[in-house]
């Protein structure tokens, strides 16, 4: 079992296509040791190449949507209203329990993340 250190773009490709070819190993097997060990280090990898920012809901929302090359219109999109997601990112609303699944399944943002509390513009 050769494992390297995850430096660049191509070995993160590369560990995530051995991790999804291990996907099914049984517990207790090499297989399984290796995938364990692969999805550490592309934790790891993810953590140091693309960092969430500490922050309110609203910061990390519009951080991802810079890291995501996404205008309002992404974000208007997911939520399906432009009002409703230019509501969200000037604070004149707050996120809703199924906003915040939105977000974590369709961009991958922590949902503890995005209930931490916030303040509404007043």
């Amino acid at each position: 079992m050769e494992i390297n250190p995850i430096h660049t773009e191509a070995d993160h490709a590369a560990a995530l296509a051995e991790i999804e070819r291990l996907l099914d190993a049984a517990p207790g097997t090499p297989e399984a040791d290796k995938l364990d060990i692969l999805a550490t280090l592309v934790e790891r990898y993810e953590e140091q190449r693309w960092p969430v920012p500490e922050g309110d809901p609203v910061e990390i929302i519009r951080f991802m949507m810079e890291q995501r090359g996404e205008g309002q219109a992404g974000l208007a999109r997911l939520f399906g209203s432009a009002s409703r997601a230019s509501e969200i990112i000037n604070r004149k609303r707050a996120l809703t329990m199924e906003m915040v699944r939105q977000l974590h399944r369709e961009w991958g943002i922590p949902a503890e993340l995005l209930i931490r509390p916030y303040e509404l513009a007043v």
